[in-house]
């Protein structure tokens, strides 16, 4: 791949990153039961963004992971142990993710049986979605990439 081109990927990432982020500290503020609220009950009477915040740690370890990923790619380091621990690292975030979204699914169904939670529901099972693709993907080219590492090792040991 183009050194142009992960650089590209790169820069996409970060600026996810940080509109992830902008979006996480900005949206709390305007939600309706929040407009009018303090700044502490935006942020410590509500156990469920709490959870949010806690749970952003590994999407933001994945992307992470995936800029370390890219930066291998850039350097033409793909096939080797560290790349394939990003990719190791990026599964983990990923399952653990669905893990986080499926509790978070469950606590909508359990304490908060008579509000509408049907958008709510809609967009967890979205990103259920797309972080187990991100999942299975990862997996997929991990077991390829920890074969390749395995093949170039025993080459290098039979030379």
């Amino acid at each position: 791949m183009k050194r142009s081109s992960t650089i590209l990927l790169q820069v996409v990432i970060v600026l996810i990153g940080i509109g992830i982020l902008a979006f996480m500290l900005w949206e709390p503020h305007i939600e309706g039961r929040n407009a009018h609220a303090t700044l502490f009950e935006v942020y410590f009477k509500d156990p469920f963004l709490a959870c949010v915040y806690i749970v952003s740690i590994a999407f933001f370890v994945g992307l992470y992971q995936t800029f370390k990923l890219l930066r291998y790619i850039g350097q033409n380091k793909v096939f080797s142990q560290p790349a394939v621990k990003a990719l190791r690292t990026i599964k983990y975030c990923a399952t653990s993710l669905v893990g986080f979204i499926v509790a978070a699914e469950a606590y909508l169904f359990i304490a908060r049986p008579g509000d509408d939670i049907a958008g709510g529901v809609f967009m967890g099972l979205l990103m259920i979605f797309v972080f187990g693709v991100i999942t299975i993907v990862a997996t997929m080219f991990e077991r390829i990439l920890q074969n390749a590492v395995d093949i170039k090792s025993e080459n290098d040991l039979t030379v």
